[in-house]
């Protein structure tokens, strides 16, 4: 069999115009020949009936005690509301459809409610309703214990069903359907010549899924990357091939140049505090007293630089006064530099490349930003500037790697 794996997101499902959108790409590729298992995200965004923001502040407004594994029962509800709406409307244009929760799509899962891991998936009943050519709409973000128990993935967990369901049904591609029309260069809100990007790698969308593009998650990327199955990430409202992320082996046959793309995108993380902690009197357990306490007290740090006398790191505006109490209570001394924002430099071309910091430097310097600190990976490079700087670094970058071409 062809099998095609279709993602559809909240807003895809939110109204019937866009329901009618989402039966528009599942007629089309049927009458291509796939076989197609569809995953639904549930309907709409926070406000709206079904949403799982919605359900969660249901139960913040009906006491505001449900433990987690009662809670992971009530947000299951969302994607089956959705699951079910599509399958109804399916069969009344007399596409043979059915509709499978994450358990009985196969998906096992450890026991950590609110955030499951997937164990294993055993889409048995998915293959089979496949082979008997009905549409298998399968509810996202969700699975079950090998106790019985329902789970959800969290944040983007329906990416994640998507791919891990397209990585056990070994199936030709995963296309993941968002509002946008694939993964631009850089947030088009913020940078008007944000050029959308034809064919992307694992790596690289990877990269800036972790930095800030809140296209893809992660975790479905890693997940299509070790099955090398590939994903296409494209709009319930158009037509359009949208982005097709995959490995870099074969880019120059698909678009010949793309290999000779230092960068790729431009991401970022606003809404950051720089933290500063210095040693004093020749202690040397700053560093593993300091991010033990973070980790204790379930602080997040990211942009991490770390010296014989101290380090240096960020954490969220939100957890900033926590983290510095505790630092406090540790007897140091921090410094703090709130409203910040860590802007990424993505690119597969960057490792090796002499130069690439250099231009980075430049254009930040010409339009008078402090580069307050500074980090690199084999596909990433990071800044960190003050937030009321960030929108003019983001456009500054955007044009010095010329990503509008």
């Amino acid at each position: 069999m062809r099998i095609l794996v279709q993602k559809f997101g909240g807003t895809s499902l939110s109204t019937s115009e866009a329901r009618e959108r989402v039966i528009h790409h599942i007629r089309r590729e049927l009458a291509q020949g796939y076989h197609i298992a569809v995953v639904v995200s549930a309907m709409g965004r926070k406000g709206e009936p079904y949403a799982t923001d919605t359900l969660l502040d249901w139960i913040g407004h009906n006491g505001n005690q449900l433990p987690a594994r009662e809670q992971d029962l009530l947000l299951c509800c969302g994607e089956i509301i959705s699951a079910t709406t599509l399958c109804s409307l399916l069969l009344s244009e007399g596409i043979p459809a059915t509709v499978f929760t994450g358990a009985q799509a196969g998906f096992k899962t450890d026991q950590h409610f609110g955030n499951a891991r997937i164990l294993d998936i055993r889409p048995d009943r998915v293959l089979t309703a496949l082979k008997e050519n009905q549409v298998v709409i399968v509810t996202g973000f969700q699975g079950q214990t090998e106790q019985g128990d329902f789970t959800t993935l969290g944040r983007g967990g329906s990416d994640t069903s998507a791919t891990a369901l397209g990585a056990a049904l070994r199936a030709e591609i995963v296309d993941i359907y968002t509002d946008v029309n694939g993964i631009l260069t850089a947030d088009p809100r913020l940078v008007e010549d944000a050029k959308p990007l034809t064919i992307v790698s694992y790596a690289e969308i990877c990269n800036m899924a972790h930095h800030g593009a809140k296209v893809i998650h992660p975790r479905a990327v890693e997940i299509a990357m070790q099955a090398q199955v590939p994903v296409r990430v494209r709009s319930t409202f158009s037509d359009d091939e949208g982005t097709l992320v995959t490995h870099p082996e074969g880019f120059s046959d698909l678009h010949p140049g793309i290999v000779d793309r230092f960068v790729t995108g431009i991401a970022y993380v606003s809404n950051v505090t720089q933290i500063t902690v210095e040693a004093h009197d020749g202690a040397d357990d700053l560093q593993l007293n300091v991010f033990k306490a973070m980790a204790h007290n379930q602080i997040s740090v990211d942009f991490i630089n770390v010296t014989p006398s101290g380090a240096v790191y960020t954490v969220f505006d939100s957890d900033a006064e926590r983290a510095l109490d505790v630092l406090h209570q540790l007897g140091y001394e921090p410094k703090s530099l709130p409203a910040c924002a860590k802007v990424s430099v993505i690119g597969g071309g960057i490792n090796g490349v002499p130069g690439i910091m250099a231009h980075i430097v430049e254009a930040l310097t010409k339009q008078e930003i402090q580069i307050l600190q500074s980090a690199d990976s084999n596909t990433t490079i990071w800044v960190l500037v003050r937030k009321e700087d960030m929108v003019r670094a983001l456009r500054a970058l955007h044009a010095k790697f010329e990503l509008h071409r």
